[in-house]
């Protein structure tokens, strides 16, 4: 009897990736609110916006993902955590125009189905919606064998939020004299692996892999309820490019950053890859947080009440730099 091709015999299981949809469905009702619509036959997810709350809403989105963290994350088979850092690098990103989460979307790529790793991944993801106020709505698993390893898979989010026309956060109410406030970070978040990963053998991974995994902080709503109650001129979510790219990012023309590196306390890890990788300081500033997540950009006259209102909601923050004039540099470092 000559054996059928099936599209399960070339490695793709439409059944179980069937099964892993409704397997997750508890968790991303713990995520949804009355402004998702429940539309079971529709091909796209729908989301009704409340034009009450606002009188001029403009959208905010994007996109991106976890980058080589994950490769630590399937050395030592723990993957409950890279779902959290999935949706705050979309929402920290977003939360920098003023915006506030509305939605989010995933995309997993695989080369097999694995129910109790993309369960666990679902359930990162489906944590850090709740942690950042926004709806999971909806998502992809793609099944594709030759493009991964049966073991692989990949990550990509995708966030919409939304904020008031008139206050939209774009750096150019930015003055000298302004003050930067750093809020700290929890660990590398999820910039600079690939560099961990020269920097480290497996083994070494390995042992360092609870610290490594920590998730990446999401500040979408200590920072909110900063935004509510002060003018915070600019946002800065310092990931890839670190201090001379993304912190720079929301400076006008002709403004630059002082920043005093000796005003925060650098967690140690940083000073360990430091150290095991022999790396430049600019290197590291480039590379990695350092400490410091997210970046706000305030009157000197608000700084203290700032900080009083972030330490209220258990984030610790710093006061780390300020704004001068300089017509060729945009940071001092």
């Amino acid at each position: 009897m000559i054996s059928k091709t099936t599209y399960k015999s070339s490695g793709v299981d439409i059944d179980k990736a069937e099964a892993f949809v409704r397997s997750i469905k508890g968790l991303i009702a713990t995520t949804k609110n009355k402004a998702v619509l429940n539309r079971h036959k529709a091909f796209g997810s729908l989301f009704a916006l409340d034009s009450k709350k606002y009188k001029n809403p403009v959208l905010v989105s994007s996109t991106d993902g976890v980058g080589t963290k994950l490769l630590i994350a399937k050395l030592v088979n723990k993957h409950d955590t890279v779902g959290i850092d999935l949706v705050a690098m979309n929402v920290n990103d977003i939360l920098c125009a003023g915006a506030r989460p509305l939605f989010f979307l995933d995309y997993i790529a695989c080369g097999k189905v694995d129910l109790k790793i993309l369960n666990n991944v679902v359930k990162g993801i489906a944590q850090g919606c709740r942690q950042a106020g926004c709806s999971l709505i909806g998502g992809e698993t793609a099944e594709m064998p030759g493009m991964y390893k049966p073991d692989e898979y990949d990550l990509a989010g995708f966030a919409v939020g939304v904020v008031e026309k008139d206050k939209i956060i774009d750096g150019s109410s930015i003055q000298v004299g302004d003050r930067v406030i750093g809020l700290a970070s929890n660990g590398l978040h999820s910039n600079g692996f690939s560099l961990v990963r020269k920097v480290y053998s497996l083994n070494e991974q390995k042992k360092l892999a609870k610290e490594l995994l920590k998730p990446t902080r999401i500040y979408v709503q200590e920072v909110l309820a900063v935004i509510e109650r002060f003018n915070v001129k600019g946002i800065a979510h310092i990931t890839g490019g670190a201090f001379y790219k993304k912190l720079t990012k929301i400076l006008p023309q002709g403004k630059c950053f002082v920043i005093d590196r000796n005003s925060w306390p650098i967690p140690n890890i940083f000073q360990k890859i430091q150290k095991k990788g022999k790396i430049d300081d600019s290197e590291m500033f480039r590379t990695f947080n350092m400490g410091i997540g997210m970046a706000l950009v305030v009157n000197k006259a608000d700084v203290l009440a700032v900080r009083s209102l972030l330490t209220h909601k258990d984030i610790r923050s710093f006061e780390i730099g300020r704004v001068v004039q300089h017509s060729k540099q945009k940071v001092i470092l």
